[in-house]
């Protein structure tokens, strides 16, 4: 019960990586919202944990806000926020990426960041304390071709995580990421381009320790980061690749 009587809200909760770490936070006895795009899936999950759904575009400054002040009203407080909503565009040529493409991947994966931040922010700052996880990828550390606007919005969101770290440490807020390799998500299909068993193949071969990231993997990390045994760890970057990008 290494979370009993916090309260968290994951982003992209409602399936994949999200929904292994709103789980596993609910396991360790943190109370969760459960945020999505996807409306139904929230629900699913939330119900699952004795959670709560909120049905979010991170995106949107509005409903980003509805988010906060939901979570806020519900909960009281608001401890943690993990920032896990993301997606991609499909490989291809970096000139070949349209631009409603571009903007869509640098919307959900950067901006969300920056609006979690505007409303949850002053919140944690006038608590004293809190706890901010935003899930990158691999591929903001060791980039790949044919997926690279994709690779910059997670290099962003890395250097995001350590200056957010560095700022907001004198106010008892630490802010880590994780950087998974791919895993047995929604994402997976549109990493490989198609998911045939010979690209599933191909992929593994590159994980030294042989399989994907599951959504479990990614609950434990995210437990660790997220609870006060990490009390001296910030602007950390954990790999949770297999020994990928070594």
């Amino acid at each position: 019960m290494r979370m009993d009587g916090k309260t968290a809200i994951v982003t992209g909760g409602g399936s994949g990586f999200g929904a292994g770490i709103a789980r596993k936070f609910a396991a360790e006895g943190a109370r969760v919202m459960v945020a999505d795009i996807n409306a139904e899936a929230a629900a699913a999950v939330a119900s699952e944990i004795g959670g709560i759904a909120q049905a979010t575009d991170v995106s949107s400054r509005e409903s980003v806000q509805e988010m906060a002040d939901v979570a806020i009203r519900s909960f009281g407080t608001v401890d943690i926020l993990v920032n896990n909503a993301g997606i991609t565009h499909l490989p291809a040529p970096l000139e070949e990426i349209s631009e409603v493409e571009f903007d869509r991947v640098l919307s959900v994966n950067a901006k969300s960041v920056y609006l979690t931040a505007l409303y949850l922010v002053p919140h944690m700052k006038d608590a004293g304390s809190g706890a901010i996880l935003n899930v990158a990828s691999t591929a903001g550390v060791s980039p790949r071709p044919r997926l690279n606007w994709y690779n910059a919005s997670k290099g962003w969101m890395i250097t995001a995580t350590e200056t957010m770290a560095v700022e907001l440490a004198p106010f008892g807020i630490r802010v880590n990421a994780l950087a998974p390799v791919a895993g047995e998500t929604p994402l997976l299909a549109s990493f490989l381009g198609q998911d045939t068993p010979e690209m599933r193949a191909k992929f593994l071969a590159t994980i030294p320790i042989g399989r994907f990231s599951t959504p479990e993997d990614m609950g434990n990390a995210a437990c660790y980061l997220c609870s006060d045994e990490a009390s001296m760890v910030t602007g950390a970057i954990l790999r949770v690749d297999g020994g990928r990008c070594i």
